[in-house]
């Protein structure tokens, strides 16, 4: 038996039994969720909206489970692709994810903190004394030393991290679904100017032919000069906003790009024609939308890290118990470490503590103190925000439908009229303002319908967000299950 390995045997179980039963403790308060303020039920919900059926999946308890391919309720092949590149090549969720790694390793050199710090020393050294004589040396040692976690110090570091850990894979979250949404709510958007300039290539197609039949007619002398301006006036205002809705879809199309990580040139998008009746989002009871949300859930995480960190800053009042152990071999000639060198050992434990610091450690925790109150108004300040982005895109679902009625019906009111019109004006008991009118009337009746269209695509894409995505497609069990890995088990 070596020198080491007998003073580990019989000199250290007496202290190290002591020291771990006073580790049994940790100093500071043990974390408990503060209450948030969740209403009973949705206040914008009505009779109309969907419960939590069919495909959608209600809350988990846990934010940080994969949240499926929640857009292909949208139908939209070209979507999809977008959003397969989007998390991959997306620069903000890169950056989140190596945010992410650096939480986890952070967490991994707090539990450091646990372990006995082991080192090893060789060394040989030659001098010569006052009387002319020449020293030799050789030696080797092994030595450990340990901060025994008396008041938990280390614990409530490693909760802390643990939870900041957490935090920061809720971001991630958080950060994926929102780039998510940004890119759906763009590609909408861009659909929507497909659809616009598409109506407004007709509507320049319709005034041309309307110039020209003026034309003729001024030609004829059964016109005024002052039709043929009024409708040239009427065909360079429909031109100028056709070239204008194309700065619109260009800018989109860049935007579009760049979340899926490419620079503006390397993505085109040919126009397509724009689905006007998006899905209808059910709401999820309350409660669940604490359970969904990342930020939410990255908040709470927050709160949790921060009262660790109160006990962290308390076990600063208490003194540390630290062991050491050393063993090792020496000898003053070659010969003699090849055939019986001197054995050498040590042990020794302490106790070390601050006696005054001039405040140092009340001021520490009493920032501690102030930082969880801090990250609890947050929490509550994000609740608050989320229950209102989902009442606020609720109610926009919902009176969104009903102004595409009313707006359906006022579209085929002026579609009607103008058919009137240009019926009378054939037959000469109408005039050109009559139909000039009648015309602007249905262009911009159809240009409201499809604005409210694009709108309708928005509140769904936010209140999907809103509600912390959870579209849940058929294999989405298995993405959920691989995804579903806690930090503490890392």
């Amino acid at each position: 038996m070596t020198v080491l390995s007998r003073l580990l045997t019989h000199a250290l179980p007496v202290p190290l039994a002591c020291a771990l039963l006073l580790a049994g403790c940790a100093v500071g308060p043990d974390y408990q969720r503060p209450d948030a303020p969740v209403s009973a039920s949705f206040k914008e919900a009505d009779s109309a909206t969907p419960a939590w059926t069919g495909d959608w999946k209600p809350a988990e308890p846990q934010d940080a489970l994969a949240r499926a391919d929640w857009w292909i309720v949208f139908g939209d092949a070209q979507l999809d692709a977008l959003m397969s590149e989007v998390q991959i090549s997306n620069q903000n969720i890169k950056a989140a994810e190596a945010q992410y790694r650096q939480a986890v390793a952070s967490l991994q050199a707090a539990r450091a903190g646990f372990f006995p710090t082991v080192d090893a020393q060789a060394g040989a050294s030659r001098a010569r004394g006052a009387s002319g004589s020449t020293l030799n040396g050789q030696s080797a040692t092994l030595g450990a030393t340990w901060e025994i976690d008396v008041w938990g110090r280390v614990r409530r570091q490693v909760e802390s991290s643990e939870a900041s850990a957490q935090a920061s894979q809720a971001d991630l979250a958080s950060t994926l679904l929102s780039t998510q949404a940004t890119l759906a709510q763009s590609y909408f958007l861009l659909r929507v100017a497909d659809a616009q300039k598409a109506l407004l290539d007709r509507t320049v197609a319709d005034y041309q032919k309307s110039l020209q039949l003026v034309q003729n007619q001024y030609a004829a002398g059964t016109a005024q000069r002052s039709d043929v301006l009024q409708s040239e006036t009427q065909l360079k205002s429909a031109q100028a906003q056709q070239i204008d809705i194309q700065i619109t879809r260009a800018q989109l199309e860049h935007a579009i790009a760049v979340l899926v990580g490419k620079p503006p040139a390397a993505l085109t998008l040919a126009a397509d024609d724009f689905r006007t009746a998006p899905p209808r989002v059910p709401a999820a009871v309350p409660s669940q939308l604490l359970e969904r949300r990342p930020d939410i859930g990255a908040a709470e995480r927050r709160m949790a890290s921060a009262n660790a960190q109160i006990g962290v800053a308390q076990a600063a009042y208490y003194p540390t118990l630290s062991l050491s152990a050393s063993g090792g071999l020496t000898a003053s000639t070659l010969a003699r470490w090849m055939s019986l060198p001197d054995r050498i050992w040590s042990i020794g434990g302490g106790l070390a503590g601050t006696l005054f610091d001039g405040g140092l450690r009340s001021a520490a925790k009493a920032q501690a103190v102030a930082a969880y109150d801090q990250t609890v108004a947050n929490y509550r300040q994000t609740v608050l925000g989320a229950f209102q982005e989902v009442e606020d895109n609720l109610a926009a679902q919902r009176l969104l439908e009903q102004e595409a009625v009313v707006q359906n019906d006022a579209l085929r009111s002026a579609r009607e009229a103008l058919a009137l019109v240009n019926n009378r004006y054939r037959a000469g008991t109408a005039g050109l303002l009559d139909v000039l009118t009648a015309q602007t009337s249905a262009y911009t009746a159809e240009r409201t319908a499809l604005s409210i269209a694009g709108r309708q695509y928005t509140a769904a894409v936010v209140l999907i967000k809103a509600l912390g995505g959870g579209w849940h497609a058929p294999g989405a069990e298995a993405a959920q299950a691989g995804a579903d890995q806690s930090v503490s088990q890392r």
